[in-house]
């Protein structure tokens, strides 16, 4: 039978690379996005592309339901890719800017996953993927709230694989570095409403942050192709003994190293210097 996954997040980027991919793997993929709009092109291109809000509990129900009817009641993996980013300092991230990045990125990505967990419990296996982050792994400056769910995301998976152990559950981490996506750009109306960076005591700062975060200068230095998390996806979706991990990218690999070697310091410094 055809295995059947649900991605959050495929409107551009890691989700979207992941659908086509899987697709062409032999996967039936349920493509979620947040826009409708987003949904409609993905239909067009081939893919079951349902409406997946993370924010809205009613969405997360809605969108499962739907899936759920149309293969059986069985999903055979889910991938929570859904994510965004507030740039700016930790001094100037507002209540509401942290409440709201938690809420899509890990509060809704933890409300879909539990609700996954009795299907997957009753169908006898499943894998859950989590998306995560060279920033779960080390902190960044100008990243902190997208450092925060990340960080968070990594402590949710980790204890959820332990208590799972006893199950033929899989939970597993996709950890990239820097990765061809949408992100930056995704990030600036977040940016735009939150951060009063006209007003912050690092008003000067914030000019280079800006001039990163507006203008393209090329690819970062060791960023790969999303097409490169698919692979590591298909093999955490495929292999009878996933790893628990996967890292993708230079970075992603050097930052887990260095942060169990390195004093605090040590680390702080050679990430201070970028």
């Amino acid at each position: 039978m055809q295995k059947s996954i649900l991605i959050t997040g495929c409107s551009s980027g890691i989700g979207y690379d992941a659908a086509h991919g899987l697709k062409k793997a032999g996967w039936r993929v349920f493509a979620s996005c947040r826009k409708q709009q987003d949904c409609d092109r993905l239909i067009g291109e081939g893919l079951e592309s349902p409406r997946l809000d993370l924010a809205d509990e009613h969405s997360i129900r809605q969108a499962l339901d739907h899936i759920l009817a149309q293969t059986g009641g069985t999903l055979d993996a889910l991938f929570n890719n859904g994510a965004y980013a507030i740039p700016g300092a930790v001094e100037d991230l507002p209540r509401q800017a942290l409440r709201e990045i938690f809420e899509t990125n890990i509060f809704g990505t933890q409300d879909l996953t539990n609700r996954v967990i009795p299907v997957m419990r009753a169908q006898g296996h499943g894998r859950i993927i989590n998306n995560s982050s060279v920033l779960g792994l080390v902190a960044y400056k100008w990243r902190g709230a997208y450092v925060a769910t990340k960080f968070a995301m990594e402590g949710l998976t980790d204890t959820l694989r332990h208590e799972m152990s006893d199950t033929p559950i899989r939970i597993i981490l996709i950890e990239p570095g820097p990765v061809t996506s949408k992100i930056r750009q995704n990030s600036i109306p977040h940016f735009e409403r939150f951060i009063d960076w006209q007003n912050s005591a690092r008003a000067a700062q914030y000019k280079s942050l800006m001039n990163r975060l507006y203008s393209s200068n090329g690819p970062d230095r060791f960023e790969l192709p999303a097409a490169a998390v698919t692979e590591k996806l298909i093999h955490a979706l495929e292999h009878p003994r996933p790893a628990p991990r996967y890292f993708i990218t230079k970075p992603t690999y050097a930052m887990n190293i260095l942060r169990r070697i390195l004093p605090t310091r040590a680390l702080d410094w050679i990430l201070t210097k970028g």
